[in-house]
């Protein structure tokens, strides 16, 4: 997928913003695939007319996953709080003049969200919001895919995939054998999961491992 026809559909998408009613794009797919990166990369390059709110502010807090005991599955969609997103992507759907909406960060030098993180001025027409499960068909992550205009789904080869997953787990301080296990049984269930929602997105971006971006989030 050429990066010049992305940037120039997100552009066109923001260009299609009417006042109180921002445009949202959604970028999805399974862990590891680079959503993150490309997202960041897209709101730079659109230089000021897009503003990145990631799902993964949803993440509920280490203390709550512990009392549920969903630690050992972080990451997977009964550990987020989709119908909190919702709400959040009706917020920014319909921006009030003067009025900036703060939305919340997954902070990984602590592994927790950290609340009004990420300030989104009115004046902004695009916002760009990644996650793994914007496209699950389900009722609660259903409703968040009836706000967002588009949804593109990023793809990439498995081995590749899972690779960088360890690897950025190790950088985050993961010890090696603790990183291959998490991704090859929490973080692989969950992109088997993902994986079925491809043929729902409005645009597949296909990476190949060698000009695929490297993920820097969940991404």
């Amino acid at each position: 997928m050429n990066p010049q026809h992305l940037l120039t559909r997100a552009r066109r998408l923001a260009a299609s913003a009417t006042p109180g009613h921002r445009r949202l794009l959604g970028i999805a797919g399974p862990p590891g695939a680079g959503k993150s990166t490309l997202a960041a990369h897209l709101v730079a390059r659109l230089a000021g007319q897009a503003a990145l709110v990631p799902m993964d502010g949803f993440h509920l807090a280490a203390a709550e996953l512990r009392r549920l005991g969903l630690s050992h599955r972080k990451g997977a969609p009964d550990t987020f709080d989709p119908d909190g997103y919702t709400a959040l992507l009706e917020r920014l759907r319909h921006p009030v003049p003067g009025s900036v909406v703060y939305a919340p960060e997954f902070d990984r030098r602590i592994e927790d969200p950290v609340a009004g993180a990420l300030p989104v001025p009115p004046e902004v027409p695009l916002v760009i919001t990644e996650g793994n499960y914007l496209l699950l068909d389900t009722p609660p992550w259903r409703r968040a895919r009836a706000l967002l205009d588009e949804v593109w789904y990023v793809d990439l080869p498995g081995v590749e995939r899972v690779r960088r997953l360890i690897a950025r787990h190790e950088r985050f301080g993961t010890a090696r054998d603790a990183a291959e296990r998490f991704v090859h049984t929490s973080d692989e269930a969950n992109a088997r999961l993902v994986a079925a929602t491809r043929e729902r997105a409005d645009l597949v971006v296909a990476f190949s491992p060698d000009v695929a971006p490297q993920p820097s989030g969940d991404g």
